[in-house]
């Protein structure tokens, strides 16, 4: 009993933060909403990785979802796959009392402009780079089997075309032991979950023939390092160079062989198929970018001062002329603004929505205040644009027009929607985000082809549009604006907002329910997950499979070694932020060592989801359990493993949904019980 209060206690005491978190509007954890805080917007330090005589520090920005390396050995530095803005590393490097040797670049970069040419002129060191990249700046050429040697640390250079033709892996061995890899440098070749996208070439070289090359990169180069090998991409979650990307910062060749989606495939025109599906547009951005590195980006002045402040006129609100950006927080641009001007907010992913949206040969004019100015430009030199500016206190001192946007609660909304009289509900996310969790039956329109969807719309009618945080929402409001919509409204703080408020949502099999009551409203009901025994499992592997989806979310390794029948190894971070697990026509059941964590895990997706949540109660030891006293006279024991087939489940998530798949054909239980059972 005793165990059963702790249990019964910890899952309460999860469910009491999880309501909290909702209040707080982190109900629904994506990368867009990570990247809100100001630190985003700077280079941090992840962690520092000791190896026997060299180091490797990782940085991460996280606006763009970019690491970049120093491998460190004695005092000299190599720097990997650096961004443009390079005083992090410098100042990184004089703090240390380092020297770099050189700069490596896994290929020409095309979500952001590199920072080979700023770090080569300010340290004076050599840029390595493949000659394949046809570079037009002084570099020094590497191909496959090129090696480098710094102090301790020894490197060699892997072609690994797929995502670019000029993509190169590099791997990092000791001096003392060359042929023994401790860790690769992957580049966008390969990400933690992911791969590269190879769509980006625009008709140079088809999407198919790299895929294909990518099968040949991972299959005969990179598999083959050693499972113990330490992968660091150059990417992580939230990057547009790949899809379904994991947000750890690093993983290694054997956790990628078991847990990442695409390498399951080892047929060549399935991994083809699979890699060329589901990828969203990219940024339009990204081939200028990508043509500015081959060039070699022209030096920037950081310190250079602000650009003297245009005139107010009112050709400034002219979309014909001019794209106007409002970089202020998103409650001072609804409250008031320029009319016509789009909020691109400083706090989130401010470079790649520029990217996104902006033409790259538009006329860019930012608002903001100066301290908000002289951010934005420093941060548009990472992705190449240019921008004049107008501070907001010079527009109103000239009593010229003044818009505003207004903000629709989501109570508001609700209940609209039930008298009939909402106006028309854009939702302005991802597809995927859309099929997985929404407010109810609205339109999608995704953010990055909303110009081109507007056109299905009345610019008469009034439309209100919604996402998860609001930091897309009201950008898109702003976009509709822009194309001459008079009554274009936001929902104020997203969907995150809406659950607060314990309103419904719905996904992918769900129908459209009645509003909760009022007063169900305000005591915010919290659903528990169900708990199966281990012999009710059994005999719904035995008399329904294909009517459930199993999910195990202990480590890799101990399910391999055992593992309940028709189960799948899902990470929970997979489990608790991909929103394909809230959808599903049967029940999700979840399970783990002891039923404790899966229980915590079970009462989070239980507030998220209409779906049928249970938990296995005293987790896969109760099932070994039961498998151990297994009567084949006809008891209530579970047949053997080897004499139940495994059958697949009818409500899988998407095979691009990040899940393990070493589940064995026909699981069977070790000679001796494993220490994760």
């Amino acid at each position: 009993m005793r165990i059963r209060y702790l249990a019964l206690s910890f899952f309460l005491l999860i469910c009491s933060l999880f309501t909290l978190a909702a209040e707080k509007k982190f109900a629904i954890k994506d990368t867009e909403s990570s990247t809100h805080g100001s630190q985003a917007a700077g280079y941090e330090i992840v962690d520092t990785y000791q190896y026997p005589n060299f180091s490797v520090v990782q940085f991460n920005l996280a606006v763009l979802s970019h690491y970049s390396y120093l491998i460190i050995s004695g005092t000299d530095a190599i720097i990997v796959d650096p961004g443009r803005d390079i005083s992090a590393y410098l100042s990184y490097a004089k703090q240390e009392n380092l020297t770099f040797a050189g700069c490596i670049l896994t290929h020409s970069h095309a979500d952001f402009i590199a920072g080979h040419m700023e770090i080569s002129h300010a340290a004076n060191c050599p840029v390595y780079i493949n000659e394949k990249s046809q570079a037009q700046y002084k570099f020094t050429p590497v191909r496959n089997g090129s090696t480098l040697e710094m102090g301790g640390a020894f490197l060699k250079f892997l072609e690994t075309p797929g995502h670019t033709p000029d993509g190169t892996c590099i791997t990092v061995s000791s001096v003392q032991n060359k042929e023994t890899p401790l860790l690769v440098f992957t580049g966008d070749t390969l990400f933690i979950g992911g791969v590269g996208r190879p769509d980006l070439l625009e008709g140079k070289v088809t999407a198919s023939s790299l895929a294909s090359n990518l099968f040949d990169s991972w299959n005969n180069l990179l598999a083959p390092l050693g499972d113990s090998v330490m992968v660091f991409p150059a990417h992580g979650a939230g990057s547009l160079c790949g899809a379904h990307l994991s947000d750890k910062p690093t993983s290694t060749i054997g956790e990628e062989k078991n847990s990442n989606t695409y390498l399951q495939h080892k047929n060549r025109s399935e991994f083809v198929m699979t890699v060329l599906s589901g990828l969203s547009d990219p940024p339009q951005y990204f081939k200028f970018n990508a043509a500015i590195n081959r060039q070699g980006p022209e030096l920037i002045q950081w310190e250079a001062p602000l650009p003297q402040e245009l005139t107010p006129s009112l050709q400034i609100s002219d979309p014909a002329q001019f794209f106007l950006v409002d970089v202020r927080n998103p409650e001072e641009y609804a409250l008031n603004h320029i009319p016509h001007a789009v909020n691109i907010g400083l706090r989130g992913r401010f470079e790649t929505y520029v990217g996104m949206i902006i033409p790259w040969d538009a006329k860019m004019i930012l608002c903001g205040s100066l301290d908000d100015l002289r951010e934005a430009l420093s941060r548009l030199h990472r992705i190449g644009y240019h921008a004049d500016i107008i501070t907001f206190e010079q527009w109103k001192q000239a009593n010229l027009p003044i818009a505003s946007t207004t903000q629709v609660t989501p109570l508001d909304l609700h209940q609209q929607i039930q008298a009939g009289t909402a106006p028309i509900i854009v939702d302005v996310r991802l597809p995927n985000e859309w099929m997985g969790l929404r407010i109810g039956e609205i339109v999608n329109f995704p953010l990055n082809r909303l110009i081109q969807l507007s056109t299905k719309l009345d610019p008469t009618q009034p439309i209100v549009t919604v996402c998860n945080s609001a930091y897309r929402s009201i950008m898109a409001a702003g976009i509709l604006e822009r194309q001459g919509f008079k009554q274009a409204m936001n929902m104020k703080g997203g969907t995150e907002a809406w659950i607060a408020s314990g309103l419904p949502v719905y996904g992918f099999d769900t129908k459209k329910e009645t509003s909760p009551s009022p007063a169900s409203i305000a005591q915010r009901e919290i659903i528990l997950p169900e708990r199966i025994c281990a012999n009710e499992l059994n005999r719904l592997i035995i008399d329904l499979p294909g009517t459930y989806d199993l999910v195990d979310i202990r480590p890799a390794d101990l399910f391999i070694d055992y593992n309940i029948p028709s189960s799948k190894n899902v990470d929970i971070a997979a489990l608790l932020n991909n929103p394909a697990y809230l959808t599903g026509v049967g029940p999700l059941i979840i399970a783990c060592r002891d039923g404790s964590l899966s229980m915590a895990v079970g009462g989070i997706l239980s507030q998220k989801t209409k779906r049928s949540i249970k938990v296995l109660y005293q987790g896969i030891n109760a099932y070994w359990e039961i498998s151990e006293s297994y009567n084949p006279l006809g008891s209530m024991g579970a047949l053997p493993s080897n004499a139940i087939p495994s059958l697949p489940s009818a409500n899988i998530p998407p095979a691009n949904a990040p899940q393990s798949n070493t589940q064995p054909t026909t699981p069977s239980k070790p000679k001796t019980k494993s220490a994760g059972c």
